[in-house]
């Protein structure tokens, strides 16, 4: 399988497959079972050696990450922050769920593309792409609101629709 790694192409290409990727998260709803993620957690063995995240950090770039109090915790006490400061800056609350999630896209944490908290990062960052956890299907959404723009989701379903055969 010849990897994509151009975010450019990444995001034509997932243009031009939207229809397709329509059919394939119907599939894969349809077909969720052990086997698909057995591929999968395969696919992301391959592929995620190969596609260098601190060169890329597209993810931080785009994308918004919940926070949950511990890590706002132990990332203001490494800032030399109050929480109440480290929350007023970097955090913001919705509504009456107590989620918090960063208040900034780009990620403030992000330094061209790096991390400069890396060592605290939240666990949304430390699993995403999160293609290692089970029920890949059941997060089919969230797995294809990142397709256009992470070079590892995208080349692992590709790679997927390869190895189960499916052709839209």
């Amino acid at each position: 399988m010849k990897l994509i790694t151009d975010l450019e192409e990444i995001k034509q290409a997932a243009l031009a497959k939207e229809a397709e990727n329509d059919a394939f998260k119907d599939f894969l709803r349809a077909n969720d079972n052990e086997a698909t993620d057995s591929i999968v957690h395969q696919l992301n063995d391959e592929v995620s050696p190969q596609i260098d995240c601190v060169s890329c950090g597209n993810c931080c770039k785009s994308l918004m990450v919940n926070v949950e109090p511990d890590e706002a915790d132990r990332l203001a006490a490494h800032l030399q922050m109050t929480r109440e400061a480290f929350d007023e800056e970097y955090v913001e609350k919705g509504g009456g769920f107590g989620m918090m999630i960063i208040n900034s896209v780009p990620c403030r944490f992000l330094d061209d593309t790096k991390c400069t908290v890396y060592e605290y990062r939240f666990t949304g960052c430390k699993e995403f792409p999160a293609l290692h956890l089970p029920h890949f299907a059941k997060r089919s959404f969230t797995t294809f609101m990142h397709y256009d723009r992470c070079p590892i989701i995208f080349n692992v379903v590709e790679g997927l629709k390869e190895r189960i055969g499916f052709i839209e």
